[in-house]
């Protein structure tokens, strides 16, 4: 008798992981995963360029389940001033990352923000919120003027992706393997 039940917890246990890992690399479909610089413009205040920027982050199923499972998620800003050649690509002069890790506590029911750069960390209700905040920046500061030329044109450049190599080695595994995981922004440009 206890043989038999402890092989139905077996097979159950199996039933579970196998539903895990359908969830990690099956098909999503109709699921529009991504993320998207929605807009950016920088301003000049005291000789120094502030970004202001929106970005939408929609997260895959499989990288929604890690997260409700306890898996955090490392999201990281690349920003980049770029001077502009008429003959040949740009040049970028000034470049700057700005991580953030995303996770769910069960316990409290909160996601949590950590601004790995600052160290700031807030709680949310809501991942809906929690995503909002990741999403807007405001007056963040890009650049001092200073180290730019005078008479050279220059734009600024955004992008969003989850770093997959944050991830835990095991999980990271699927997500090489998995579209699902690939979530990044196209660049976002405009003009300083």
């Amino acid at each position: 008798m206890a043989a038999a039940s402890e092989q139905r917890a077996w097979l159950h246990g199996v039933a579970g992981a196998l539903a895990l890992l359908w969830g990690l690399l099956g098909p999503s479909p109709g699921w529009a995963a991504g993320f998207e610089v929605i807009a950016a413009t920088t301003k000049l205040e005291g000789g120094v360029y502030r970004l202001d920027a929106r970005i939408d982050y929609h997260f895959s199923k499989p990288a929604l389940e890690a997260l409700q499972n306890g898996v955090p998620l490392i999201i990281a800003l690349e920003m980049e001033v770029r001077r502009r050649r008429s003959w040949i690509w740009n040049e970028t002069v000034y470049s700057l990352s700005q991580r953030f890790k995303l996770e769910y506590h069960a316990l409290s029911r909160q996601y949590l923000v950590n601004n790995l750069n600052s160290k700031e960390r807030r709680g949310f209700s809501s991942r809906a919120a929690a995503l909002q905040f990741m999403g807007q920046i405001n007056g963040f500061p890009l650049l001092d003027k200073g180290l730019l030329g005078r008479d050279e044109r220059y734009e600024g450049a955004l992008r969003a992706w989850l770093d997959i190599e944050s991830l835990p080695a095991p999980l990271r595994v699927f997500a090489y393997l998995s579209d699902d995981w690939r979530l990044t922004s196209e660049w976002y440009t405009w003009s300083l």
